[in-house]
């Protein structure tokens, strides 16, 4: 595995600046010349380790600030996004996207916001051409995407809400098979909320003027103290959701109505498994996503998506992605703590194994994956089936995907038995199609927009065309 250098002159510079310091001061205190410290700033050379040393020595600086995920989070968006035949023969450099993503995130995410009202636009007029003159169904997907791009660009992390929630289950006893009972008493003790089971109806509802929360009770346990832990999160922390929303300065009304609903989601899933005892076991346990789903009285899904939320700073777990989707392979939620960026405008790739866990319920499969950048995961897949808890009710069915990078395998149980050593174990797994350049990939569903296209037909290889 190859060493990251990292480049993050913003943060160098913010730092500076925070401190109210010129470049000139700023350069001595760190006991490099003026000149380095501006190539830094600019990107033109790394953040050396005796600069970040000193940075923590004399500044207290947060290291993990300086971490380059959100940077290849960026530079990978901008690359399928550019891929769009909208851009015509436009080819940026991967460096080229690298210092744009370093020395300028806010027009980067401004040409992705941009790209992706162009998308939208697009699909709305390709629905009304559908529908031939009837009118098109706005489906609020600007709201969802932003909401979505925030979560995914702070990292899936929120740093006050966790530990608020935190602080919930260590002061009221929310925690293993107790959450429910802990719950009740928090909800009645301190609002005069009463919690009631109903066999019918939908699977939370508050009467805010009964002060009544009830619950679906053919939901599993899991399921009712989510719910719950997520009332909490609005009866009482409604404050701290908001000056989030706040600072997140979302460009609708419909968006931050979104967030709330995805912040107080955030709090359930800390609150259910609060993030030190959580990050501990799952050390422990060797990140056995069963046996994490026992000790907490949580569901796997629960469980997957936490993994990957493990970023607080000083106390980072495993680098995990998540990913859920559903059967028809469209990407329903999306995060990832590793180099590995999902498609932002399509569906996963057809070889991992995330789409075999519908053919194999109820196991846990493992795959050896790379991708076409040589990095290497230990990916793991499991269906998830949510019934309506009555004959003929409707069942969701959705499969999600947890993995890591290979040089942690030994932190995960699901690595033991297999050889990680041998390239041939890995299989080749991309992003999305419009973007990946494998020319031999059997599964492939479109050409890779920005290669050359070229058809014999008098030949028929894996594909019926080549790429250039």
């Amino acid at each position: 595995m190859r060493d990251q250098k990292i480049y993050a002159g913003v943060k160098l510079r913010e730092a500076r600046q925070s401190e109210g310091k010129t470049q000139k001061d700023f350069a001595q205190s760190l006991g490099v010349s003026l000149s380095y410290l501006n190539q830094m700033e600019r990107n033109h050379r790394p953040i050396s380790a005796a600069v970040v040393l000193k940075l923590v020595q004399i500044y207290g600086f947060d290291v993990s600030t300086l971490s380059a995920d959100e940077a290849d989070r960026v530079v990978t968006d901008l690359a399928e996004a550019l891929a769009d035949p909208v851009f015509g023969t436009l080819e940026p450099q991967l460096a080229d996207l690298q210092l744009v993503a370093s020395n300028a995130p806010s027009f980067a995410r401004a040409l992705l916001t941009l790209y992706q009202a162009h998308q939208e636009t697009s699909e709305r007029f390709a629905a009304l051409n559908e529908a031939l003159g009837e009118q098109a169904h706005d489906i609020a997907a600007t709201p969802w995407e932003e909401v979505r791009d925030f979560f995914h660009y702070c990292d899936n992390y929120v740093d006050a809400v966790d530990r608020a929630a935190e602080s919930f289950a260590a002061v009221s006893g929310f925690y293993a098979s107790q959450k429910l009972e802990a719950g009740a008493r928090w909800l009645d003790e301190r609002h005069n909320v009463a919690l009631r089971f109903v066999e019918r109806g939908p699977t939370r509802h508050f009467d805010s003027g009964q002060r009544v929360l009830s619950l679906n009770a053919r939901a599993d346990g899991a399921t009712q103290a989510f719910q719950m832990a997520h009332q909490i999160a609005l009866i009482e922390y409604g404050a701290l959701l908001d000056a989030t929303l706040d600072l997140a300065q979302f460009r609708s009304d419909e968006a931050r109505s979104v967030a709330r609903i995805g912040l107080a989601n955030y709090f359930a899933g800390a609150a259910v498994l609060p993030y030190g005892d959580f990050a501990q076991a799952a050390n422990e346990m060797r990140h056995d996503v069963e046996a994490l789903a026992l000790h907490f009285h949580a569901s796997i899904e629960q469980i997957a998506h936490r993994l990957s939320t493990l970023q607080r700073a000083g106390a980072k777990g495993v680098p995990f992605f998540f990913v859920r989707v559903d059967q028809a392979g469209t990407i329903t939620k999306r995060h990832s703590a590793t180099r590995l960026q999902f498609s932002r405008y399509g569906g996963a790739c057809p070889l991992w194994n995330v789409h075999q866990a519908f053919e194999m319920p109820g196991r846990i499969l493992r795959q050896l994956a790379q991708t076409p950048d040589g990095v290497r995961y230990l990916c793991l897949a499991h269906d998830v089936s949510k019934g309506g808890g009555a004959f003929k009710a409707p069942v969701n069915r959705f499969a999600i995907g947890l993995g890591c990078e290979v040089k942690y395998a030994d932190k995960v149980v699901y690595a033991d038995d297999l050889d990680v050593s041998k390239d041939a174990n890995f299989e080749p797994i991309g992003v999305s199609c419009r973007i990946c350049e494998r020319s031999d990939c059997h599964q492939r569903s479109v050409p890779a927009l920005k290669r050359i296209l070229k058809v014999d037909h008098n030949t028929r290889g894996v594909l019926p065309y080549t790429m250039d």
